[in-house]
């Protein structure tokens, strides 16, 4: 499956900045079609609404975890200002994995 423009753009910055040695980006929009939030927003038609991450970086040595989330929302802060709804994110230092 080819992703769309929104998690091509999600996925070079995040490679722009973090170097990632693993770069997982899963677009679960489909899931939440028809549910309705808070300001009446739910997945867009067409998906690329909302996203899990899996970001695995050197960069996130030694940095907590509430931290490495919020590098990557400022990262994503035009994305998540508009058609982003939902961002999921597991993010970890390569010292964290076991290799997978």
């Amino acid at each position: 499956m080819t992703e769309g423009p929104i998690a091509t753009i999600i996925r070079k910055k995040l490679i722009q900045a973090l170097a990632p040695e693993r770069l997982v980006i899963e677009d679960d929009s489909a899931r939440h079609a028809g549910h309705h939030h808070e300001g009446g927003m739910d997945a867009r038609p067409g998906g690329e609404s909302h996203f899990n991450l899996e970001v695995v970086s050197a960069a996130f040595e030694g940095v907590g975890r509430l931290e490495r989330q919020k590098t990557i929302n400022r990262l994503l802060a035009e994305e998540l200002a508009g058609p982003v709804h939902a961002l999921s994110i597991k993010a970890r230092a390569i010292s964290e994995t076991d290799g997978t």
